[in-house]
C-alpha cells in the first residue's frame, strides 16, 4: 500500500477565498485516518484533493514519494467510496464490482477472482446477481466499497459513506468497515465524518480539521485525554467538555484552582509554576466526570434544569447563571430519579481536570 505526505498544502478558490492552508500531515503504510471538523472546516475539500478531484493551489501532496498535485486522479493509485452510493441501477452486483476492471481490459478470469475475492470479504455472495434496488441500504454501500477493492489501490477514501444509512444500519455497516480493515492490515484508509463515534471507534488517528487548518492529530484517546486545545476539548466528547472559569490560587506539582461557580479550591494534577500565581484559567470538567458531592468544597453548584433518563447513565443540564454562560452538563451512571428542579454540587477528581488559558492546554506550554 502507500504512504501519503502532505506538505503545507492550501487551498483557494478564485485565489482569494482561501478554505484550507498549511496542512502538513505524514500518512503511514496500514494506517486509517480520519478526518472530523464542523461543517465547512474543509475536510471533504482536503480528501477531494488527495483524490485529484481538486486542483491543489498550495503545497505538495507525495504518494510513496512520488508527487501527485498534477498527476490525473485515474493515474494515483486512489479508490474513493462517496456519500451516494452512485451504483448502475441496471447493472448486477457482480456487474457493478465487475466494470472498473474491464474498462482496464482486465481478463474474465482476473475480473472473476477479484470479484470474488472482495465479494467474500464484504459477506456479499449470496448478492451477486441481484440488482441495487433488491438491496438494503448497507448491502448498496457495501457493494460501492467492493467496487473500490477490486481495484487493489494504493488508497482508500471514504468520504462520509455511512451518513445515508438509518442509525441501525450505520451501527452494523461500521462494525463491517472495521472488519474490513482488520482484514486488510496493510491498507491505507482516508475517512471522512461528522459523526464522532464513527471517528472514535474507526481511527488510527484522528484529524481535527478547524479554522482553515489541523486543530490537532493524535490517537483516539490522546484527543480525549490530552486535547491541545479548547476546540478539541469541546469538539472530541458527547456532550462537549464543560469549561469553567477560574484562577490559579496555588501552582506546584499539583496546581489549585478556585472556580468562579464552585467553592473552596479543588486540584489538578498538571504541573504549574509560581509565575502562574493568579492566572486566570479556563477548567475543562467532562460530564462524565462530574461528581455529585455534599462536602463544601465543590466546583460547580447549581440548579438542575433537564434531565435525561438514557437507563445506564442519567445526563443532567443545569439552569445557566446567565443568558449568555455556557451550559453545564453533568453524567451520572446510572438512574437518578427525582434530581430535577434540586440544588446539586459537582466535584471532580483531579486526574481528571484540564486547565487551559487562552484557548491552549497548559500540558502544551
Amino acid at each position: 500500500m502507500a504512504n501519503l505526505n502532505l506538505t503545507d498544502v492550501g487551498k483557494a478558490y478564485g485565489g482569494t477565498v482561501e478554505v484550507l492552508k498549511n496542512i502538513d500531515l505524514d500518512i503511514e503504510t496500514g494506517e486509517l485516518i480520519v478526518f472530523v471538523g464542523p461543517s465547512g472546516c474543509g475536510k471533504s475539500t482536503l480528501l477531494r484533493m488527495i483524490a485529484g478531484l481538486e486542483k491543489i493551489t498550495a503545497g505538495e501532496l507525495l504518494i510513496d514519494g512520488q508527487r501527485m498535485n498534477d498527476v490525473p486522479p485515474a493515474q494515483r493509485g486512489i479508490a474513493m467510496v462517496f456519500q451516494s452510493y452512485a451504483l448502475y441501477p441496471h447493472m448486477t452486483v457482480r456487474d457493478n464490482m465487475a466494470f472498473a476492471l474491464k474498462l482496464a481490459k482486465k481478463t474474465p478470469a482476473e475480473i472473476d477472482e477479484a470479484v470474488s475475492r472482495a465479494a467474500k470479504v464484504l459477506q456479499l455472495d449470496d448478492y451477486l446477481d441481484r440488482l441495487p434496488k433488491a438491496l438494503s441500504g448497507g448491502q448498496r454501500q457495501r457493494v460501492a466499497i467492493g467496487r473500490s477493492i477490486v481495484r487493489d489501490p494504493k488508497v482508500y477514501l471514504f468520504d462520509e459513506p455511512l451518513s445515508n444509512l438509518d442509525a441501525s444500519l450505520r451501527v452494523a455497516t461500521r462494525i463491517e468497515i472495521a472488519q474490513l480493515k482488520e482484514s486488510m492490515p496493510n491498507s491505507t484508509m482516508i475517512y471522512v465524518t461528522h459523526d464522532q463515534v464513527e471517528a472514535m471507534t474507526l481511527a488510527s488517528r484522528i484529524v481535527v480539521l478547524a479554522n482553515k487548518g489541523i486543530a490537532q492529530v493524535g490517537t483516539p484517546l490522546e484527543l480525549y485525554e490530552r486535547p491541545e486545545n479548547e476546540f478539541v476539548a469541546q469538539f472530541i466528547g458527547s456532550p462537549a467538555m464543560n469549561l469553567l472559569p477560574g484562577e490559579i490560587v496555588e501552582p506546584g506539582t499539583v496546581t489549585q484552582i478556585r472556580l468562579d461557580a464552585g467553592s473552596g479550591t479543588i486540584a489538578a494534577n498538571i504541573s504549574t509554576q509560581d509565575s502562574d500565581r493568579g492566572m486566570k484559567v479556563n477548567v475543562g470538567i467532562r460530564p462524565e466526570d462530574m461528581i455529585a458531592t455534599e462536602a463544601d468544597t465543590y466546583a460547580f453548584a447549581g440548579k438542575v434544569e433537564i434531565v435525561e433518563a438514557l437507563g445506564e447513565v442519567t445526563q443532567l443540564y443545569f439552569e445557566k447563571a446567565a443568558a449568555d454562560a455556557a451550559a453545564v452538563i453533568g453524567k451520572l451512571q446510572g438512574i437518578h430519579a427525582g434530581v430535577r428542579g434540586t440544588h446539586m454540587k459537582m466535584t471532580v477528581d483531579p486526574a481528571k481536570v484540564h486547565l487551559f488559558a487562552n484557548g491552549r492546554s497548559l500540558l502544551y506550554r
